[in-house]
């Protein structure tokens, strides 16, 4: 389709780069302002549904993130690695 395109382009190879280009520009105008338009209404970007938390129930994305879970070992403020140093702590399996 491209080649047949480039072969109907009058006027030489600046001919067809500026035809190429003003194609181009044309069928991004048809696309920005008519056929973009059209779908909007379309397409459930807008449907944002914001509850309250009484009418649903709390799943894991709505619950404290600073909740301490009971046996977990790590409070939410203790980072378990550490910030001085990227070099992994030696472990006894890791001398060889």
């Amino acid at each position: 389709m491209y080649a047949w395109i480039w072969r109907k382009l009058p006027f030489g190879l600046p001919g067809k780069l500026s035809g190429s280009i003003v194609l181009v520009a044309a069928v991004g105008a048809l696309l920005w302002y008519v056929v973009f338009p059209w779908a909007t209404p379309l397409l459930p970007f807008d449907d944002v549904q914001v509850g309250t938390g009484t009418q649903q129930e709390q799943g894991p994305a709505q619950q404290n993130p600073n909740a301490v879970i009971p046996g977990e070992e790590n409070a939410p403020d203790e980072l378990p690695y550490s910030e001085e140093s990227n070099a992994p702590h030696p472990s006894a399996t890791a001398s060889r």
